[in-house]
């Protein structure tokens, strides 16, 4: 197939025009990498010096004293146990003395108070919990944010080139009217 001069011509440009255009979205997506890299770097500097210290503070101030109240409370209600309920049930009944009375001679034992001492005294143990975080959250969708900007410019470079591209069949009406 022989090609007129004047089609090589426009088939030349629209290649050359084609190869730039490829040079353009090639550039485009090393420059939308090189800001989604450094949001990631930017969230995560964000991450260690707003949101973990925020989040720490907030837990110092809302949790940690409703811990303490909690166990004042448990504390209050095992000394009414201890100082009023249990003497009661066992003022009358003689089995029920006995029983105390033993247990006290168990309660005696230094095995026992050493035992009693290191359960009863232990403080309380505050899991903090290993795993993705607020900043974690807020880094994935920092990226998912770039990530969206990268596939919408991509999409706006690739949507327009429908124009771009030569049919190979052109109908007979369309060469005729050119020459």
């Amino acid at each position: 197939m022989s090609l007129s001069r004047k089609r090589r011509k426009e088939l030349t440009r629209l290649r050359k025009s084609a190869d730039e255009l490829w040079n353009n979205q090639q550039e485009v997506l090393e420059r939308a990498n090189a800001i989604a890299r450094e949001a990631s770097r930017q969230a995560g500097i964000l991450t260690r010096e707003e949101v973990a210290p925020r989040v720490r503070e907030s837990y110092e101030h809302l949790v940690r004293p409703g811990v303490r109240a909690t166990q004042d409370l448990a504390e209050g209600v095992r000394h009414q146990v201890v100082d009023r309920v249990l003497p009661g049930i066992g003022g009358g009944i003689g089995t029920a003395i006995g029983s105390v009375m033993s247990v006290g001679d168990i309660a005696r034992d230094a095995r026992v108070r050493a035992a009693l001492a290191r359960v009863r005294f232990q403080k309380p143990v505050v899991i903090e919990k290993k795993g993705p975080g607020a900043g974690t959250y807020i880094a994935v969708g920092v990226a998912l944010a770039a990530v969206a900007g990268v596939a919408y410019a991509v999409w706006q470079t690739f949507r327009a080139d429908d124009e771009l591209w030569v049919a190979e069949d052109e109908p007979a009406e369309a060469t005729s009217v050119e020459n």
